[in-house]
């Protein structure tokens, strides 16, 4: 009998880079995610079938088991996504063993996922995977990505979620709890994608190595700003807050804000969210700013409710 179990991707808004060290973050599920349906099967071997957004086979792998240890017999791969294969087999391996029972009493298995958004987005094809994972082999998802990819801990929230959330880390564990935003100017609201999808590891990396004592007066700052934009029923007061967490990031993590960078003659605000550098930035206005991008080069552009719903 098949099991198909279901992620939502996600956007961080706000608390970027400093959600790892505890400040309260908005973050929001989108309506795009990632299915992963599983059918028990004959034989010894697991085929594991990835689509993408067009119903393309992305990645096709054929994998064994002996007890311990997944392997990989063959694998047809997209040629960009070195790596993958060992990093699936890695996620299986450390999923069985959180529950060793799963493959005890099945050995083989027929996998398929299906992506409904590009994967060079930056929404969560691997959060909303390691979330699907968790959910089969029916463990704890974050302690499955705390052993795989790492991070916070805020996708994985966001993967589960119904709708925008707030997300805290506290001590040895997280604060996370459905939040009331539908801002009145959303219809003002849009994502553009950069064209380039940013690296997590390398982001979490790079800010990992800036200096520490600013850290826990912005943590504190970030959160505040948080709370403010949940709250801000205001177009110009919400371009403020924006343009306040811009600053104040960009200042942590000692880079320069993608609006001085790339988009200095923007009218409204702009807003990294996630790794500063790729994937979808948040900017204000009408179908006038929306046009400033696209003459740019920028073609994929998601209103408030295309992206969020």
């Amino acid at each position: 009998m098949s099991q198909k179990f279901y992620s939502r991707g996600k956007l961080l808004l706000t608390g970027e880079y400093l959600v790892l060290d505890g400040t309260l973050s908005l973050a929001i599920p989108t309506k795009f995610g990632q299915s992963l349906e599983v059918t028990p099967a004959e034989g010894e071997f697991t085929t594991w079938k990835a689509f993408n957004k067009d119903g393309e086979t992305w990645f096709e792998s054929r994998l064994s088991f002996d007890g311990t240890d997944f392997r990989a017999e063959e694998t047809t791969a997209d040629p960009t996504q070195t790596g993958l294969t060992n990093k699936l087999l890695e996620i299986l391996t450390e999923a069985h063993k959180l529950n060793p029972q799963l493959f005890r009493d099945q050995q083989a298995y027929k996998v398929v996922t299906q992506l409904e958004f590009d994967r060079q987005w930056g929404l969560g094809s691997s959060s909303t995977l390691i979330n699907n994972i968790a959910q089969w082999f029916k463990i704890d998802a974050y302690q499955l990505l705390e052993k795989t990819f790492g991070g916070s801990g805020y996708d994985i929230a966001a993967a589960a979620a119904e709708g925008p959330i707030t997300y805290e880390l506290q001590g040895n564990g997280r604060n996370v709890l459905n939040v009331q935003f539908d801002p009145p100017f959303k219809d003002r609201l849009f994502f553009v994608y950069l064209n380039q999808k940013q690296n997590s590891r390398s982001s979490i990396a790079h800010y990992r190595q800036q200096p520490r004592e600013n850290i826990q007066g912005a943590v504190s700052k970030a959160s505040g700003l948080t709370a403010s934009i949940i709250s801000c029923d205001n177009l110009s007061e919400f371009n403020l807050l924006l343009n306040i967490h811009e600053t104040l990031i960009s200042g942590i993590i000692n880079t320069p804000k993608i609006k001085t960078q790339l988009f200095p003659d923007f009218s409204g605000s702009i807003k990294s969210l996630g790794g500063w550098g790729g994937d979808f930035i948040l900017a204000t206005g009408g179908e006038e700013e929306k046009d400033y991008f696209r003459k740019k080069g920028y073609g994929v552009i998601l209103g408030y409710e295309e992206m969020v719903g």
